[in-house]
């Protein structure tokens, strides 16, 4: 398929930026708690950047306005991500990141809409993220909005049977405007997700249920954005975007640990390596991410 340009180019310079800062504040906060979800976090950093970046219809400064775009962060073990990503975009004070998981705090291990705000649905029992997304879009067609409500489910969470039915009735409604991310890192807590329930082709599996899907590298800021400009000018079908993602993206340790869902950071080469990781990206972060390679 032909994919439409890119609206604006040069906007990929701000986008570039946001992914280097929502990577170097989630390891920050990972750091400071000492163990986390690096592997499903890291893997939808570069997704994050562009929907919170360009793509998404938001105002930091009234997170409930109307006719703002949702966001259902299904797999919400990745709220780490979620969390570095709000506080960057002005959502909340940048130090509630070090609070993360702690007592009395306002940014819990999983998203909390009634603590957070930007956040607009409370997940991470796998697999209701769906329904909700679903029930979302179907709202907000309702009352005659054109707000998009962006849906991303981990590819291990497609083994709760939930996904598969709320998929279905997105595909039979014709929700344009809920457009489903997948994140197929290839991993789960306990394996590989091949080993474990096998996939097999997620992306025909989608187009079986009546979605225009497309298949794009997780780690590809402007194949994300072209395909998800792509999508938005279906009228008629659902649609949905499989990302080619790797279990802690960006983080070439940690990528190559074999667990790598939930790491704790309590090894000197952990840590060391840890440490490196925030260096090189604190370093990119202060000359304003230009080393980009769009």
């Amino acid at each position: 398929m032909i994919m439409k340009e890119s609206k604006a180019v040069a906007s990929y310079e701000t986008v570039l930026k946001l992914r280097d800062a929502i990577r170097l504040d989630t390891l920050k906060m990972l750091q400071h708690m000492g163990y986390g979800h690096i592997g499903g976090s890291m893997s939808i950093v570069e997704l994050l950047a562009v929907l919170y970046g360009k793509q998404m219809r938001i105002d930091s400064q009234v997170p409930d306005w109307a006719e703002r775009d949702r966001l259902v962060l299904s797999k919400g073990h990745a709220g780490p991500a979620l969390y570095a990503t709000l506080a960057n975009k002005g959502f909340f004070p940048h130090d509630w990141l070090f609070t993360l998981n702690e007592g009395g705090t306002n940014l819990p291990s999983h998203p909390d809409r009634l603590k957070i705000p930007g956040v607009d649905a409370t997940t991470g029992s796998l697999g209701q993220g769906t329904s909700i997304a679903a029930g979302i879009a179907t709202g907000l067609r309702l009352s005659g909005s054109d707000a998009y409500t962006y849906l991303i489910v981990g590819d291990g969470e497609l083994n709760e049977g939930q996904c598969w039915e709320a998929f279905q009735f997105i595909a039979h409604q014709k929700l344009t405007h809920c457009i489903v991310f997948i994140d197929d890192n290839k991993k789960q807590l306990d394996g590989y997700t091949a080993d474990i329930i096998n996939q097999f082709d997620i992306q025909k599996k989608l187009e079986s249920f009546g979605f225009m899907t497309l298949k794009v590298k997780g780690n590809d800021l402007k194949a994300i954005d072209d395909a998800t400009n792509f999508l938005k000018d279906q009228e008629d079908t659902a649609v949905a975007i499989v990302l080619d993602t790797v279990k802690s993206q960006g983080v070439p340790f940690f990528e190559n640990l074999h667990d790598n869902h939930s790491v704790k950071f309590n090894t000197e080469r952990y840590q060391l390596e840890l440490q490196k990781a925030i260096d090189e990206l604190a370093a990119r972060v202060t000359i304003g991410g230009e080393n980009h390679d769009l």
